[in-house]
């Protein structure tokens, strides 16, 4: 089994239900419901879990820690620029807050970025030098 694979993403959310409303009203799917203490998506390969932020911490271990956001980007790649401007309205319109637009950026390609509603940033982005495979799977070039 390669060491190079991720198979489960778990935000902290201030407001589990907020969260499962708004990944659901994005089209997402809820799997294996665990009640109101965490709540999971089946990606494309891998999980999103949603997990509230005390209970979070308290599970790393960490259970004063103050979990912050925004850090990091997750990002969903596009076949072309379309389907970038549907997916940002589309998160615009379940209650995601715009951060930038979808514009041609530096490196050649296309992206847009937005928060969740517990301020999560998520990319979407056309990328024409690492092209999709039929079912959305990137597999990056050799170099």
């Amino acid at each position: 089994m390669t060491p190079q694979r991720i198979t489960l993403i778990t935000l902290g959310v201030a407001d589990l239900a907020a969260a499962r409303e708004f990944y659901a009203a994005l089209g997402w799917q809820e799997r294996q419901p665990a009640g109101d203490g965490i709540a999971f998506f089946q990606l494309h390969g891998q999980a999103l879990g949603l997990f509230p932020l005390d209970a979070l911490a308290r599970d790393q271990g960490r259970p004063d820690a103050a979990l912050g956001t925004g850090a990091m980007t997750l990002a969903q790649n596009f076949a072309d620029e379309a389907g970038v401007d549907a997916a940002y309205a589309a998160a615009l319109e379940c209650g995601a807050t715009g951060l930038k637009a979808p514009e041609k950026v530096f490196w050649g390609g296309y992206s847009g970025y937005y928060s969740d509603p517990d301020g999560h940033v998520w990319e979407v982005a056309h990328n024409p030098f690492w092209p999709l495979q039929e079912d959305g799977t990137l597999v990056l070039p050799e170099a």
